[in-house]
């Protein structure tokens, strides 16, 4: 990896646990809307019992009644809305998050010079679903837009910064466990100006109410680092946070995870925006920073 961008830490900026999962679809000429008919078939192939309560000149949107979100007076389904197509700037994804796009440094600024606009689409009301359910709900809708609009180019992800051609997520073949992790977690990496010290973290886990992973660290290899965040975010998901503040975990050895090196986890605050809660993971010989 490679990171020639310097930029100031500003933990002014804070997460929002929970908060609405923002998809935008990029695409290099206008589109119209998708006719009604053709989305409620679409919606209902990928998350099965949905309803069109809404559809005219100023978008669309779906009630996913497989699901049933707990609030204080009520229980009611998720939904998922639709925007017309809009104008897109690529100014509005800024250098900090452009930095971050690691899967796809390749396309990045091509995907953003050629995209002149954009059809936004977002959850409501999902928030108190499982992790487990909220994750396939998104998953599912992502998939089902991609195929709304065979004229989407790439796919940004708000919520993790990821950005994807769309080619990737509609011929992908992840299990369906594993989606929200590949589409919608961001493992960033960091050199810290004049040290040898890195950080590698991961936003996106968040928005499903689920902690967030973070190393400072020295004298490993970082993709080491930053496929141990994945798999540990992958196995906080599946077990919905089963992870508990001092509990330990397999460190790594050239590589591998060996359960001969146990890392601490502690609870605490990101040190990279957006502030929010993270899993600490104290890397033993490798770990830089005061943890006591």
């Amino acid at each position: 990896m490679e990171y020639q961008n310097y930029f100031q830490q500003d933990l002014s900026k804070e997460g929002r646990p929970g908060e609405v999962f923002v998809i935008r679809l990029l695409m290099k000429e206008p589109v119209e809307l998708p006719e009604r008919a053709q989305m409620e078939a679409v919606m209902s192939q990928h998350l099965s019992d949905v309803e069109c309560f809404w559809h005219d000149e100023k978008g669309t949107g779906f009630a996913a009644k497989k699901y049933l979100a707990e609030f204080k007076d009520a229980s009611l389904p998720p939904q998922l809305m639709v925007t017309p197509c809009t104008s897109f700037d690529e100014e509005s994804i800024d250098d900090f998050q452009k930095g971050q796009m690691w899967n796809c440094m390749a396309e990045r600024e091509k995907i953003l010079k050629e995209c002149r606009y954009q059809v936004i689409a977002n959850d409501m009301l999902a928030a108190t679903l499982s992790a487990k359910d909220r994750a396939e709900l998104d998953m599912d809708f992502l998939e089902a837009l991609v195929e709304l609009y065979p004229q989407c180019e790439a796919v940004y992800l708000h919520t993790s910064g990821k950005m994807f051609p769309a080619e990737q997520i509609r011929n992908h073949q992840i299990s369906r466990e594993e989606r929200f992790i590949h589409f919608a977690v961001n493992a960033r990496f960091f050199n810290i100006q004049n040290t040898n010290d890195m950080i590698v973290d991961t936003v996106g886990m968040s928005t499903l109410l689920l902690p967030d992973i973070q190393y400072h660290f020295h004298d490993i290899e970082p993709n080491w680092v930053v496929g141990h965040a994945y798999t540990v975010a992958s196995y906080i998901l599946k077990n919905e946070e089963s992870l508990k503040d001092g509990d330990t975990i397999d460190g790594i050895v050239n590589g591998q995870f060996d359960s001969n090196i146990q890392w601490k986890c502690r609870c605490e605050d990101s040190l990279i925006q957006p502030l929010r809660p993270v899993f600490d993971i104290d890397m033993g010989e490798y770990a830089s920073g005061n943890r006591e």
